[in-house]
Order: structure tokens, then sequence, then C-alpha cells
């Protein structure tokens, strides 16, 4: 049986309202630089991974939000097509990391510049799932940090060189991974490493958060 995970839930919505304050800050302070607006979806084509508690955290809202129906067929079948492509990419990265073709930073830098539609992106460029979307997506638009390197969205005002107050998704992912901790702990998980496991947006939707996938040992029967 899945344990109570409501208080670890409520732990990550904070930290997403914390996002989303400091997102605000930022466009408040620089409304000339952070310039984004209804319509724009350059961050909905970016790459990224969600962390094990984030994950289940919009899989639930997402299973909540869309019943079986025309639109969840659709979202999923966008999803899963999505899912085979980053398969794909991720397959011949390997292979280029694993033959010395490339090393791990190059791989990283180009993906960074990869771009695959949101699966949760609608035909109008609008986000479906937008009250409820990660927090990865809630920063993009101000400048961000990543072990060192600074980001930012090819669409602001940002001059390049100049300083700016910059997030540090370091810390912000070291704050989901404790989360995620909780979750495999708490689930007494037979899978050591459940809580470093990061998946893109496409497999959380089709992801199925049951007991056999966080590894839980089913109760002995009694005789």
């Amino acid at each position: 049986m899945i344990p109570d995970l409501n208080d670890i839930f409520a732990r990550y919505e904070a930290l997403r309202d914390e996002a989303d304050a400091v997102f605000a800050k930022v466009k408040h302070d620089l409304p000339d630089c952070v310039v984004c607006k209804k319509g724009c979806s350059d961050c909905c084509h970016a790459l990224f991974d969600l962390s094990l508690v984030e994950a289940m955290y919009l899989n639930k809202l997402f299973v909540d939000s869309y019943p079986y129906g025309k639109e969840r067929s659709g979202i999923l079948e966008n999803a899963t097509a999505i899912d085979r492509q980053l398969t794909k990419i991720k397959r011949e990265m390997y292979r280029a990391t694993r033959d010395g073709k490339k090393t791990p930073e190059e791989v990283m830098a180009e993906v960074a510049h990869m771009r695959i539609r949101c699966p949760l992106l609608g035909d109008d460029n609008r986000c479906l799932f937008y009250e409820q979307r990660p927090i990865t997506c809630r920063l993009y638009g101000v400048p961000t940090a990543i072990l060192g390197k600074g980001h930012v969205c090819g669409q602001s005002g940002f001059v390049k060189g100049k300083q700016y107050p910059t997030v540090n998704l370091d810390i912000i992912q070291s704050r989901l991974q404790a989360l995620s901790k909780e979750i495999k702990e708490r689930c007494q998980s037979r899978f050591t490493e459940l809580d470093e496991v990061y998946i893109p947006l496409s497999m959380t939707l089709l992801t199925h958060y049951d007991e056999q996938y966080l590894g839980i040992v089913p109760a002995k029967r009694e005789d």
C-alpha cells in the first residue's frame, strides 16, 4: 500500500510558491528584461527532467484533471511520440560519449539547444497545465544558474555580460532531491536509487506510480 505523501507534496507546493515569488520579484524589478507573455511558448520546447517528487505530484494532478476521454488520449499520444524521440536522442548521446566522440559537457551543451514541443502545449501555444506547471517552467524567463553556468531566455531583454539577480537551480534541485528521498524512505522502497531517477515530462504523464513502480514490498499474507 502506498503511504500518505500529502505532507511531502505540501512542501513541494511551498517550494513551487517560493519560485513564483522569486519570478514575480525579478519581473517587477526588471520589467524591460522579463518579457514573458501569453502566447509565448519558447520555454515549452526546452528539454529537462523532473525529480521523483515533482513527477509524482504532476502525474496525480494530470490524472485528476484529465479523466479518460478524447483530450486525455490526445495528450498521451503526443507524450508517447515525444518520449520515443527523447529515447532515440538519449541513446545517440550515450553512444557519442561512450565512443569518445563527444565529452559529457559537449553533450549537455548540445541538449541545451535542442527544441522539442511539450505534450501539454496546446494548439494555441498556451499551456494546458499552466497553473500546475513544473518549477523549471515557472523560472524560465529570469536568469538562472546550473553548476555555476548562467542561463537566460533568448527572448528576454537581459544583456550578455551584465550582472543580474540569478536563481541558483542547484539549490532548488537539492531540495527536490531531499523530498524525493523522503518518498523513497517512507515507501520503504526496495529500489535504493529510486530518489535519483529523473524523467522528462512526457514519461511523467505516461507513468503509473503504483506499488510496483515505487518498489513497495507487498505485505506478507498470514496463513
